[in-house]
C-alpha cells in the first residue's frame, strides 16, 4: 500500500499478549457474538488510531502559528493527510456514536456541491468577531471538520490573500477547528469503547455492520467515484466531485476508505462467513480486496489528473468495475447467504 495509516492501538494490545483470533478461539462466547466482537475491536482500534492522529494534527497546528516556518507547515500539511486517512478507514461506520450530534458531518461535510466550506470560511475570517471554538462551532457543521482544515492548507485562491496562513485570523480559525476534530475524534473513540457491551450482547448489530460496509461501497461506487467520472446525472467528468479536491487527495481518500473496510471490517465478517459454510465467498472477497487495492497503484492520489487523460481515465474505470465488483459480491453473495438485506440507504449524500 502506498499509504499508511497511524496504527497507534494494535489487536494485540487490545486483548493483552494474545491475538484476537486466539482470543475468540478459545473463548466460551457463542459464535455470534464472536463475530461481533472481533468487528468492536477492530473498530475500535480505527477510532483509536483516529483519535491518535486528530490529536498530533491539533498539537502541529498549534506548533505551526506558534512558529510559522516551511517545516512546520510541511508537518501540518502530513498530518492533516495522516488524521483525514485514518478518518477515511473508519468512514463506514455509519451508526451508534457517530450518529450522535452529526458526527459524521462534523468531521467531513461531504458533499458540498454549493463550497459552503468555502462560503463559511470567508465569513468567518472577514468578519470582526474573534474566532474562537463557539464561534466556529456556531457557524455549523461545513466549519468544523477536515474539509475546512483543508481549505486553509491548500484552496488556491484563499492562499493568494492576505488572510492565508499563517495570518493571524486564518491561525485561529486553523486552531479552533482542529480543537474541535481532536475533541471529536476523542469522544468517538471512547463512546465506542463504552459501547462494547451492548453491541455485542445484540443480535441486529451483526445485520447493522454488515449494511454499513454496503452501504459505504455504494458511495465509494456512485458519489466518490462515479459522479467526478461523469458517470452520475451530470455525464460530465467533475473534479470538484471528489471529496479532497482541493488537497488533490481524492483517489487516496478511496483507497484509505477499501483499506479500513479490509483492515477494519472483512475479518469479522470472514468470520460470520466461515460460521455459516460460507468459506468459498470469504476467499472471494478476500481476493477482491486485495486486486482491488492493488489497482491504486496505477493511479495517482488525486483526480485532476486522471480525469484529464484517457489512459489514466480508462485505468480510473478499471478500478470503478473492481470496486463495482466488490460491491456486488458483499451484497448479492455474503449478505444474502447471512439473510441480510440492505435497507433504505440514508447515507447516500442526497
Amino acid at each position: 500500500m502506498r499509504h499508511a495509516f497511524s496504527q497507534a492501538l494494535i489487536i494485540g494490545a487490545l486483548l493483552g499478549t494474545q491475538p484476537l483470533s486466539v482470543a475468540l478461539a478459545e473463548s466460551n462466547e457463542p459464535a455470534e457474538q464472536q463475530a461481533r466482537a472481533l468487528w468492536h475491536q477492530q473498530i475500535a482500534a480505527g477510532y483509536q488510531a483516529l483519535s491518535t492522529s486528530a490529536q498530533r494534527l491539533s498539537d502541529t497546528a498549534t506548533r505551526y502559528c506558534e512558529t510559522p516556518n516551511d517545516n512546520t507547515r510541511q508537518l501540518l500539511v502530513s498530518h492533516w493527510r495522516e488524521a483525514f486517512f485514518d478518518w477515511q478507514a473508519v468512514r463506514f461506520v455509519d451508526f451508534g456514536p457517530i450518529e450522535l450530534d452529526s458526527r459524521a458531518w462534523q468531521l467531513q461535510f461531504w458533499p458540498d456541491p454549493k463550497n459552503l466550506v468555502g462560503t463559511k470560511a470567508r465569513q468567518l475570517l472577514s468578519s470582526d468577531t474573534p474566532i474562537d471554538r463557539q464561534r466556529v462551532t456556531d457557524s455549523g457543521v461545513a466549519a468544523e471538520g477536515f474539509p475546512m482544515l483543508e481549505y486553509l492548507l491548500f484552496d488556491e485562491p484563499f492562499n493568494q490573500t492576505e488572510q492565508a496562513l499563517p495570518d493571524g485570523r486564518g491561525c485561529a480559525l486553523l486552531l479552533a477547528t482542529a480543537t474541535i476534530v481532536e475533541d471529536n475524534t476523542t469522544q468517538l473513540a471512547t463512546d465506542w469503547q463504552a459501547l462494547a457491551e451492548h453491541y455485542q450482547a445484540t443480535d441486529s448489530y451483526s445485520a447493522t455492520t454488515v449494511r454499513s460496509a454496503m452501504t459505504a461501497l455504494d458511495i465509494l461506487v456512485h458519489k466518490r467515484l462515479g459522479e467526478p467520472m461523469g458517470l452520475g446525472s451530470s455525464q460530465r467528468r467533475l473534479v470538484y466531485a471528489g471529496d479532497a479536491w482541493r488537497s488533490g487527495q481524492s483517489i487516496a481518500a478511496a483507497e484509505a476508505s477499501l483499506s479500513g473496510l479490509q483492515r477494519y471490517f472483512l475479518p469479522g465478517l470472514i468470520r460470520k462467513l466461515e460460521q455459516a459454510d460460507q468459506r468459498g465467498i470469504a476467499d472471494d472477497l478476500t481476493d477482491q480486496f486485495q486486486t482491488t487495492l492493488a489497482r491504486f497503484d496505477a493511479l495517482p492520489d488525486d483526480l485532476a489528473s486522471v480525469l484529464e487523460d484517457d489512459q489514466r481515465y480508462a485505468q480510473l474505470q478499471n478500478l470503478y468495475i473492481a470496486v463495482q465488483q466488490l460491491e456486488q459480491t458483499l451484497e448479492l453473495q455474503a449478505a444474502v447467504a447471512l439473510g441480510i438485506r440492505q435497507g433504505f440507504n440514508s447515507n447516500d449524500g442526497d
